[in-house]
C-alpha cells in the first residue's frame, strides 16, 4: 500500500514537474512571438511611413515634372517666336538692303544723267569754240551753252523778220553744232528792248526757221521765245540737256 502511494506521488509529482515545464515552453514561446510580432509591427510601421514619404516624394516630383513641363514649352514658344521674328527680321533687312541697292542705283543713274549733261555742256562749249572761234560769244550758265550775237547781225537795225545773209552763213556753223550734239535741245530766243514780243518771237522762229529748212535741224529739237532784253537786244541760241528725256528716266527709276 505504503509503496503504490509513493509511486503515485512520484508520478503526481513529475506530472506536475512536465506541466510546469511545458507552461514555462509556453509563456517563452509566447514571449518570443510577443516579441516577433513587436518587430513586424516596427517594421510595417516603417513600411507604412516610407510608403507616406515616397508618396509624398512623388507628388512633389510630379508637381517638378509638371513644371519643368510648362517651362519647356513656354521656353519652346519663346524659342519659336524669336525664330519667327528673326526670320522676319531677317526678311525685312534683306528687304530694305535690296531697297537700298535699288535706290543708290537710282541715285547713281540720276548722278551719272547730270554727270553725263554736265559732260555735253563742256562737249558743246568745246565744239561752239572750235566751230565759232575763240572770239565767239558763248556762255555756260546751269549746265546750259548759250551762244550769242547782236540782234542787228541778224535783222537790219533789228527790225523786221528777215534774216541777213550774212546771219543765214553763220547759222549753217550753228546747225552743223546743234547736229554734232544730239543729245541737246535747242532753244532760239529773241531778245529786245522795245517789249514788243510778238515781234521777238517772229524773229526766233525765222532763225529757228533757217536751221530747220536750210540745214536739216530736226524741228522736234528746237522751241522759239520771244522775250524782254531789259537794257539788251540779242539772238541767243541755247544747248540745252533734255530735260524732259532725264526727268523720264528718274521718273522711270524711282518707280522701278
Amino acid at each position: 500500500m505504503m509503496k503504490l502511494y509513493v509511486c503515485s506521488l512520484l508520478f503526481l509529482v513529475g506530472l506536475s514537474n512536465l506541466q510546469a515545464q511545458k507552461k514555462s515552453d509556453l509563456i517563452a514561446q509566447n514571449q518570443e512571438l510577443k516579441f516577433q510580432l513587436d518587430s513586424i509591427k516596427r517594421i510595417v510601421n516603417t513600411a507604412q511611413r516610407n510608403e507616406k514619404l515616397g508618396l509624398l516624394r512623388a507628388e512633389e516630383m510630379q508637381v517638378q515634372v509638371k513644371e519643368l513641363q510648362d517651362a519647356n514649352a513656354t521656353l519652346m514658344k519663346n524659342l519659336n517666336s524669336f525664330a519667327t521674328l528673326s526670320s522676319q527680321n531677317s526678311e525685312n533687312i534683306t528687304k530694305t538692303l535690296a531697297t537700298l541697292k535699288r535706290k543708290e542705283e537710282q541715285i547713281k543713274g540720276i548722278v551719272d544723267g547730270i554727270a553725263s549733261n554736265d559732260s555735253t555742256a563742256i562737249m558743246v562749249l568745246t565744239h561752239a569754240k572750235q566751230t565759232l572761234g575763240e572770239n565767239a560769244n558763248v556762255n555756260v550758265a546751269n549746265g546750259t551753252v548759250i551762244i550769242s550775237e547782236k540782234l542787228d547781225f541778224f535783222f537790219a537795225d533789228g527790225l523786221g523778220n528777215k534774216v541777213s545773209t550774212e546771219a543765214s552763213a553763220w547759222l549753217e556753223n550753228i546747225a552743223n553744232l546743234i547736229k554734232a550734239n544730239p543729245k541737246s535741245m535747242i532753244t532760239v530766243a529773241s531778245m529786245n528792248i522795245t517789249g514788243e514780243l510778238d515781234l521777238a518771237l517772229q524773229q526766233a522762229t525765222s532763225v529757228a526757221s533757217i536751221l530747220i529748212k536750210d540745214y536739216g535741224v530736226q524741228g522736234d529739237r528746237i522751241n522759239t521765245v520771244g522775250a524782254d532784253g531789259n537794257l539788251r537786244e540779242a539772238i541767243q541760241i541755247k544747248f540745252q540737256p533734255d530735260y524732259k528725256a532725264f526727268y523720264d528716266m528718274a521718273k522711270g527709276d524711282v518707280k522701278n
